[in-house]
């Protein structure tokens, strides 16, 4: 069970010895002229992570006999299919469509040697867990383990007891910390006033990158549009998008043809963008946790970035949250002409539909944080897969 901030180089951390040992050890069981068994297993929550593991796979790999492919949804099956024909002996995989192969028996488990689970944090919650559990079914009892992840919450530690065995603990860092390289600052402002005060800053500070988080799918879009008509160009990146224009919108962000990419929190999720200046998180997510791997996606491999929040009256509490989380103190900054404005009075409608300020709908008679955390669970369970 491996901890380290985001951006530290987890995906070489399990990448290159799993390689070395391939290398130099043969398969167990394969019989002569019998294509390669699959070795190695590795699991992710959403695809666009999934496609970058498996990009790093095999840029380490390049010069090694070890092959490898990538299998998730919202593509075509078909390639799919062929590659796993040939054999491979290192698949990375999201966990829906892994199972559809098994279903379909285009996949052959039984001899998986390693098993690793990256962002294991959001692999073990609520939402995948099921998943999670009837892969391990299709796997030999006898194999090595891995977890990694920026953050491990206690109750996710709990829940690797499922797949680990008295496992070694490494913590690189301060449980759940940022990495030094990235600044953090929050802006006190009115909820109707946000997008004013994002467009303000881009332009008066003339960032010439930004990934900026929304809360949901409707909010991500329509801010992209806004933005849009603002003269900043931006796109908009989460589940509902096909996986054709989820690609085509973050390769476009990566190549600086657009300056906005405007995304859930299917992007928070290990997603490597080479030196990306800046973080906004429009809304603050109501889990915690989130808000690390947020702002991870800058600051990395040594570099410096800058995390932004905008923060409302209704998010303080998520807020002092996050702050508990981190065990310091994030730096205020007013802007003027942006501030919080009045207190709203409270919403007749807040009770009747089990609306926390700030947070998703919830169902009648229903509330509290474990409900919220638990319906952003299944929300990112059907984006990654």
């Amino acid at each position: 069970m491996a901890g380290a901030q985001t951006g530290t180089g987890k995906t070489a951390g399990f990448t290159l010895p799993i390689l070395q040992r391939l290398a130099t050890t043969k398969p167990q069981g394969q019989r002569q002229g019998h294509k390669r068994p699959v070795r190695v297993l590795m699991l992710t929550p959403t695809r666009e992570l999934a496609a970058q593991v498996h990009e790093s796979v095999v840029t380490y790999g390049r010069y090694m006999p070890a092959k490898a492919t990538v299998i998730f949804g919202g593509v075509n099956i078909n390639p799919q299919f062929t590659a796993l024909r040939k054999g491979v002996d290192i698949v990375v995989a999201t966990p829906g469509r892994l199972l559809d192969h098994a279903g379909q028996k285009t996949i052959d488990l039984s001899q998986v040697e390693i098993l690793v689970l990256d962002e294991a944090d959001r692999m073990l919650d609520m939402g995948f867990l099921p998943d999670i559990k009837r892969i391990m079914k299709l796997l030999p009892q006898q194999r090595q383990n891995l977890l990694f992840s920026a953050t491990f919450p206690d109750e996710i530690r709990k829940l690797s007891t499922i797949i680990l065995r008295d496992p070694s603990q490494i913590q690189i860092a301060r449980k759940n910390s940022t990495a030094e390289g990235i600044s953090q600052v929050v802006h006190p402002v009115a909820r109707t006033k946000k997008r004013e005060l994002l467009s303000h800053l881009i332009s008066s500070e003339n960032w010439s990158r930004v990934l900026v988080f929304t809360r949901t799918k409707h909010g991500a879009n329509r801010l992209a549009q806004q933005l849009e008509r603002d003269g900043l160009s931006a796109a908009a990146i989460h589940g509902n998008k096909s996986q054709a224009a989820r690609t085509k919108a973050l390769a476009s962000f990566k190549a600086e043809k657009i300056r906005v990419l405007v995304a859930t929190d299917i992007a928070a999720r290990g997603l490597d963008i080479d030196q990306l200046p800046h973080v906004v998180n429009y809304d603050l997510p109501n889990v915690s946790e989130d808000y690390v791997h947020r702002i991870g996606r800058t600051g990395r491999a040594g570099s410096v970035g800058q995390a932004t929040s905008l923060v409302s009256r209704e998010e303080q509490k998520l807020l002092k949250d996050i702050e508990r989380l981190l065990k310091k103190e994030i730096e205020k900054v007013q802007i003027a002409g942006f501030d919080l404005g009045p207190a709203e009075p409270a919403r007749s409608d807040q009770t009747r539909t089990g609306q926390r300020p700030g947070g998703p709908r919830q169902k009648p008679g229903r509330s509290g944080r474990g409900n919220s955390d638990r319906w952003n669970q299944k929300q990112s369970r059907r984006q990654g897969s």
